[in-house]
């Protein structure tokens, strides 16, 4: 079986606060937020690149679809990276980022890999990595 990734999902707290942060903060294009006639229904989806979504859900949502217990967040569980084309633009994005309500956690600098990165949270402490990466290029 070959993986194929179409969604990633991120609990919020705040559907409202962190659709505006991730739409109208960082620019992604959506619908805006759906699915709100049923009660754990309302979600908002991002396009990210060909074939991959961003989703936004409410933290007790995706704890009654799954029957999960909400337990305590670990901002260094995963972190989501967002490959760019420039340190420029790195750098635009960070402030872009931190403009709309983030918080910086690591200011962009050099890497040890030739590229140049810094973090941010969002408005719920998902740990997101934004980078130029010459291999990439």
């Amino acid at each position: 079986m070959h993986p194929h990734i179409t969604v990633i999902t991120l609990a919020v707290q705040d559907l409202n606060a962190a659709y505006h942060f991730y739409h109208h903060g960082l620019g992604l294009a959506s619908q805006g937020i759906i699915g709100t006639e049923f009660e754990y229904g309302a979600v908002a989806f991002f396009d990210l690149q060909q074939g991959l979504k961003l989703a936004l859900w409410p933290q007790n949502s995706l704890s009654h679809d799954t029957g999960l217990v909400a337990t305590a967040f670990c901002s260094t569980q995963m972190s989501l990276g967002h490959n760019v084309a420039s340190p420029a633009e790195v750098d635009q994005l960070m402030q872009q980022a931190i403009q709309a309500g983030a918080k910086a956690i690591k200011p962009a600098q050099h890497t040890f890999y030739g590229g140049y990165a810094g973090y941010f949270q969002d408005l719920d402490g998902h740990l997101w990595e934004i980078t130029y990466n010459p291999q990439f290029d």
